[in-house]
């Protein structure tokens, strides 16, 4: 593990960017996007089973902020559905920079092994020293290696969080859709 971290060379530190960001958006948004902090299962059923009076209002919840607005404000269906669409794009905070890693860190991978391999076959003087196509070819493997097991849980954190704000949607949708009902029945 020293030899390939040793053998990045100055990719090391945009490599390394990468793998922070990448690990702190995925840890922050596994903790925002908890039932409790989005859609607790009492609320949900509450709304589904039409009992919108008794809802406790939690504005630190998503679900909370939509009740609270669709009680203080008197929203028509298409406001109620557009402030619910605000509320649920919240979900996504963050989410494209865990695409940029996604995309930068094997592309930076790539760009090491070019480098790496210039340095190996750019020599003025005829063929390459031993040292010379070592460590070329440490920089291009080591940053070919880092690269790729940068994105590689970075696509499984990304493609996780994705399905569960795809879930959360449709959930939220149905709440919405029986508040619109409940407002129709007044």
């Amino acid at each position: 593990m020293k030899f390939i971290l040793e053998g990045a060379g100055l990719f090391i530190y945009p490599l390394g960017m990468c793998s922070l960001l990448a690990l702190y958006i995925i840890i922050e948004r596994i903790i925002s996007l908890r039932d409790s902090k989005v859609l607790p299962k009492e609320i949900a059923a509450a709304i589904i089973n039409g009992d919108i009076s008794d809802v406790k209002i939690d504005l630190k919840t998503t679900i909370g902020r939509i009740v609270y607005f669709y009680k203080n404000s008197t929203p028509d269906p298409e406001a109620l559905k557009a402030f619910s669409r605000l509320e649920i794009s919240r979900l996504e905070k963050g989410m494209f920079w865990l695409d940029v890693v996604i995309s930068a860190a094997p592309l930076l991978g790539l760009l090491g092994t070019v480098a790496g391999l210039v340095t190996v076959f750019a020599t003025t003087t005829g063929l390459p020293s031993p040292e010379a196509i070592s460590r070329g070819v440490g920089l291009a493997l080591s940053t070919t290696i880092l690269g790729l097991s940068i994105a590689i849980p970075a696509i499984v954190g990304n493609s996780y969080l994705t399905r569960k704000i795809e879930k959360y949607y449709a959930k939220l949708n149905i709440c919405i859709e029986r508040l619109i009902d409940a407002k129709m029945k007044k």
